[in-house]
């Protein structure tokens, strides 16, 4: 184990973030069901047609409700959300080492900012829990749920919606802000999938983000000599490079043709004024939406692949304190031969 293994995240907050992603994962496979029913008309069948992914997509839409309200509460009576609150707040750290990211991409600085080199070989000590680029996406991904929700709730009843803002184009220009919303976001998402199950130091997937850190040793014995995060002492994954050049390309497939459906699409959630080129529906298109929701369907297989590896290191924790107990009390620890 290197400093990079150390956790993130108390056990909340992977439980936390877990629930999330799979109900985020939710609301994205039933939206997308809904807005490209031509395309995953057969995701809209094994959700049990058109009522039933709606009704699915309003149960999702409940449970985000429920849990942002707990998040939210979380932030304002435990200590430790408390502090997690101060430490994704900008600092001029941030902007400093923004500015010198800057300056080091156009070659005027020699390295990064301490504060934004997370994964470049330097001591645990010296960089924060979160860069500026994490604070970000933190901040981003905040306030589109938040916005998601509120355009969300006001949709469930376009009537009450329309009597509520007078005439039928406000309404529709929340639905229209709503679909927009959650093609901007589901772009996100693929890129954050990508990103920490991609990564060279995590691949497959980032553990840090599901074992929390009370159950990951702050000391590594023998392997403590070592200066920096130990990053130097990684072994790259054979496969890595195959399938981080092949996934990629699918992330990239599959944003732009996500991003394309909804230009293309006549009335949701593009405005029939706004169409760039009428209804199509091209099999093209068909295969690339197609691969922007298998693309979410890794992100749900690596989530769930990260929680079993939370529960089997758990396991591991509890055989090793028991093992522990047994020396301390005079024999011999007992192994599976």
């Amino acid at each position: 184990m290197t400093n990079l293994d150390h956790g993130k995240f108390t056990r909340v907050t992977t439980l936390f973030h877990s629930l999330l992603a799979l109900d985020v994962f939710l609301l994205f496979f039933t939206g997308y069901a809904i807005m490209f029913n031509s395309e995953l008309w057969w995701m809209v069948t094994l959700m049990g047609g058109a009522t039933g992914v709606t009704a699915l997509h309003r149960a999702a839409g409940l449970g985000l409700v429920a849990l942002i309200v707990f998040w939210m509460v979380l932030m304002v009576i435990s200590p430790t959300g408390r502090s997690n609150f101060r430490e994704i707040l900008p600092r001029k750290a941030d902007v400093d080492a923004f500015l010198q990211d800057v300056q080091f991409m156009l070659g005027r600085t020699d390295e990064r900012h301490p504060h934004a080199r997370q994964f470049a070989g330097y001591e645990s000590d010296e960089v924060p829990l979160l860069s500026y680029v994490g604070k970000g996406v933190v901040f981003i991904f905040a306030v589109e749920l938040l916005l998601l929700t509120i355009s969300g709730l006001l949709i469930w009843s376009k009537t009450g919606l329309m009597q509520y803002f007078a005439t039928r184009t406000a309404a529709m220009a929340f639905v229209i802000f709503h679909g927009l919303l959650g093609v901007i976001m589901v772009m996100g998402v693929m890129f954050h999938i990508f990103e920490h199950g991609m990564h060279p130091a995590f691949y497959p997937v980032e553990t840090k983000a599901f074992i929390p850190r009370s159950m990951i040793p702050e000391s590594h014995g023998e392997d403590d000599d070592h200066e920096g995060t130990g990053i130097e002492a990684l072994e790259l994954a054979p496969s890595w490079h195959s399938v981080s050049t092949i996934f990629g390309s699918l992330v990239v497939v599959g944003i732009v043709s996500v991003l394309m459906g909804s230009i293309v699409r006549e009335g949701y959630p593009v405005p029939r004024e706004l169409v760039v080129s009428g209804d199509v529906t091209n099999l093209l298109l068909t295969i690339g939406i197609n691969i922007g929701m298998f693309v979410l369907f890794v992100g749900i297989v690596l989530s769930m692949y990260g929680n079993v590896m939370r529960v089997r290191w758990e396991k591991e924790m509890q055989q090793r304190q028991r093992e522990g107990e047994t020396v301390a009390d005079g024999g011999e620890p007992q192994t599976d031969d």
